[in-house]
């Protein structure tokens, strides 16, 4: 069976976000071809763990915010990315049949720039593991090898985006958990700054500040065209205060991310290590 809207799964989120602008094709077309790809591609890789079908249906049949990704299927890291009334597992039994009361800061603006939720995506358990292995959920393979990796702890939002179920997903990376399912899986990750993307209501930060929230997408400019509606500070979304006032921790403009830059840049140094720092074993 042919899946719907072939060039779905040739084009980054903005490119897509550009056919609804111009009314080449509607929002629930584009949820109605990612429904078609979890169904047929999900059960080799093992990404998606909870799905929102009729949800995402009817928020793409609604009014949808006019943000640069309006119309765009995207899924949620099941870990810290709350949604309201839907399970949060973290990874975990010990949270089945949990769901929070309220969206967190982060997934409201996500709904903001026009986003559609179809679900939620595999994570190790509580996020620790630098592999997507729970024994709830079982574990997430690399779509590219299924004897090989997906990483962590977005392994389930990096195997879904290089499976082309969708061209971006939530992830969030405190010691790599962006930087190494994105390797794993061929797909761009990128840790920001701290502080640059909210952790409220609940939380001013996590892991003393290590752990920033953002996507695993297709393209680079998918990245970087989610930080300016990410990168700000409000009430609900709590960073460090100077002088008694709200502030970002972060110098410098969201827009100059989206720019080509205008001189060569310097070159870096990384460093690399080939053992794994856990015991890990290639899925069978």
């Amino acid at each position: 069976m042919t899946l719907p809207l072939p060039e779905y799964d040739s084009l980054d989120a903005l490119a897509l976000a550009k056919l609804v602008r111009r009314r080449l094709v509607s929002p629930s077309e584009l949820v109605d071809a990612a429904i078609a790809r979890i169904d047929r591609r999900n059960g080799f890789c093992n990404a998606v763990i909870h799905r929102m079908d009729e949800r995402a249906r009817r928020a793409a049949a609604g009014p949808l915010p006019d943000g640069p990704f309006r119309g765009v299927p995207f899924l949620l890291k099941d870990l810290l990315a709350a949604f309201a009334g839907e399970p949060l597992s973290s990874g975990s039994r010990m949270y089945d049949g949990w769901a929070p009361d309220q969206s967190s800061e982060l997934v409201e603006r996500f709904a903001r720039a026009g986003l559609i939720v179809m679900g939620k995506t595999n994570t190790p358990e509580l996020g620790l593991l630098p592999v997507t292995e729970p024994e709830r959920y079982g574990p997430t393979a690399n779509p590219w090898d299924r004897t090989r990796t997906a990483g962590g702890s977005s392994g389930g939002s990096a195997a879904a985006v290089a499976a082309r179920i969708v061209p971006l997903a939530s992830a969030g990376d405190g010691g790599g958990s962006i930087r190494i399912p994105a390797s794993c899986c061929g797909v761009f990750g990128l840790k920001p700054t701290r502080g640059r993307t909210p952790m409220g209501p609940d939380d001013g930060e996590c892991w003393e500040g290590f752990t920033v929230q953002h996507v695993i997408t297709r393209s680079v400019r998918d990245s970087a065209g989610l930080v300016p509606p990410l990168d700000t500070a409000t009430v609900r979304s709590p960073r460090r205060k100077t002088d008694g006032k709200m502030k970002s921790q972060c110098a410098g403009s969201s827009a100059a991310l989206t720019h080509t830059p205008r001189r060569r840049p310097s070159l870096n140094t990384c460093a690399f290590t080939a053992p794994s720092s856990v015991a890990t074993k290639a899925i069978s």
